[in-house]
């Protein structure tokens, strides 16, 4: 590839970029001002990641610009960093996420999920009373299950529909329990549990408690993060062919900049 090729690629490409970093950080700024906790939560991550795209393109940029070899080997030891990283994380992501996916019910469009079932990372990381506390208060704020009343008018309705792994289970009780439902958000804690596992004895009618402190609660997080691994980890096979490709084109203008530089 040619010199002027080359560096006129990595210094557009670059320069979109810079603009997206500040897109990225305006969001981050944006999200700080939410009362919001949860997304709260985000805005150093966003902040961070818009920091960082920011760097790494003004420094391609102006390595292009100037046709600097030493900003250019800077540039692309950074971009090489990061593939290494995409591509640890990406692998990471598809064997943390290799597991079976739900259980069917006898008489349920929808499935349950058992906490077992899932990696060691992902029970780690929800039976840590911290981390369960903050998403415990996540899932309460969204009111998922508060609404399912509204969206299923009759008991019909509610038993002949397909719930989210969170609606399912978060906002009722186990199907083991054998607890009859009244309607889309109440039950008759009334009779005795089939099965009085621990989720059975945890479950109560009211809005702020649910099932959230249930394992099956749990496991319906750790589905619905299972979910949004497996969809990074595909855009993330998507975002390492295109750096790989920038890196490529950087490779071919630090190697012109050298030979210009040597030229003089």
């Amino acid at each position: 590839m040619s010199t002027g090729v080359s560096t006129f690629v990595i210094r557009w490409i670059n320069f979109l970029t810079m603009l997206v970093a500040v897109g990225v950080i305006g969001f981050g700024l944006w999200i700080s001002t939410h009362h919001d906790g949860c997304r709260k939560s985000l805005t150093l991550p966003v902040l961070v990641l818009g920091a960082l795209i920011f760097t790494i393109s003004i420094v391609g940029f102006l390595g292009a610009l100037k046709n600097n070899s030493i900003l250019l080997w800077m540039y692309l030891i950074i971009l090489f960093l990061i593939l290494l990283g995409i591509l640890v994380f990406t692998v990471l992501a598809f064997i943390i996420t290799n597991n079976r996916t739900g259980h069917n019910v006898v008489g349920l469009r929808f499935k349950e999920y058992h906490l077992q079932d899932y990696n060691k990372w992902f029970l780690k990381e929800l039976n840590n009373t911290h981390n369960w506390k903050r998403l415990k208060s996540c899932l309460v704020k969204a009111d998922d299950c508060n609404t399912l009343a509204k969206k299923y008018k009759t008991l019909k309705q509610y038993k002949s529909a397909k719930l989210t792994p969170i609606e399912a289970g978060c906002c009722r009780p186990p199907s083991q329990c054998g607890y009859p439902a009244v309607n889309a958000s109440f039950y008759n804690l009334n009779v005795h549990a089939v099965r009085p596992v621990k989720d059975c004895k945890l479950y109560r009618n009211s809005k702020g408690t649910k099932c959230y402190n249930c394992d099956s609660c749990k496991a319906a997080v750790a589905e619905y993060m299972k979910t949004e691994w497996r969809v990074v980890a595909i855009f993330n096979v998507v975002l390492f062919v295109v750096l790989f490709i920038i890196y490529f084109v950087g490779c071919c203008a630090r190697r012109n900049a050298a030979s210009s530089h040597s030229k003089f």
